[in-house]
């Protein structure tokens, strides 16, 4: 038995690489067929992790949108969406944010064992605080979900959490939009930070899937061999 979960990454980025503009308007990468796709991902997986910086920057649902999905859900014995992870090394987040009050489903926080307290305190309830070591590790915070029974999870940004799954080659699949504009800037935030990664001019990372979906692109990775012993996701 693996001692952590499939682990997807997803992420829409610009041409240039870019997740976003550097102010405060969002962009918009994704088209509707392509929200749709990324619904069904949610909606096969155990669990959403996403950063800090996320939940506080874009105020995230991470709900599965669709009534049939969440019905089918349902009817597996299973809550209407994943469960919400994130990760956090300073505890600043925002106890009435959408992350925490929208959807019946678990939300689970990991921070380092000296701010725990503070988070719970702050959090008042609305989500299971674990103690992680310092430095934050997703080696450690993989396995922990695993035990927690999460077999599957979705990984949905931002950059820095992308960055370490993938230097730390935690990421079995990687589906990467990419939508026809420039941001221009380097001030905004980008899909990989620096780092050393396993991918290289030694080891290429596989290619499994192209397809075009409306005005964007979805580029499928296979980055280790569990990729295609799993089932599938849509």
């Amino acid at each position: 038995m693996a001692d952590r979960p499939y682990t997807l990454l997803s992420c829409g980025m610009s041409l240039d690489g870019y997740l976003d503009s550097p102010g405060t308007i969002r962009l918009r990468f994704s088209n509707e067929a392509d929200l749709d796709r990324v619904d069904a991902v949610r909606a096969g997986s155990d669990a959403i992790l996403v950063g800090a910086a996320t939940v506080r920057n874009d105020n995230p649902r991470l709900l599965v949108r669709s009534p049939a999905r969440r019905r089918e859900r349902v009817a597996r014995g299973l809550a209407p969406s994943p469960a919400k992870v994130t990760v956090t090394a300073s505890g600043r987040l925002d106890a009435g944010g959408e992350f925490f009050t929208a959807g019946d489903t678990d939300k689970i926080v990991y921070c380092p064992s000296g701010i725990a307290d503070t988070v719970r305190g702050r959090l008042d309830g609305r989500a299971t605080v674990i103690e992680l070591d310092t430095p934050l590790l997703m080696r450690e915070l993989s396995e922990n979900l695993c035990a927690r029974g999460v077999n599957r999870l979705m990984v949905e940004g931002g950059g820095t959490l992308h960055t370490q799954f993938l230097t730390a080659d935690l990421a079995d699949e990687l589906q990467l939009v990419i939508a026809p504009l420039f941001v221009g800037d380097s001030r905004a935030r980008r899909f990989a930070l620096d780092g050393c990664y396993p991918w290289n001019s030694g080891r290429r990372a596989e290619l499994a899937d192209v397809q075009r979906i409306g005005d964007v692109a979805l580029l499928r990775y296979a980055l280790s061999s569990r990729y295609g012993t799993e089932r599938p996701y849509p």
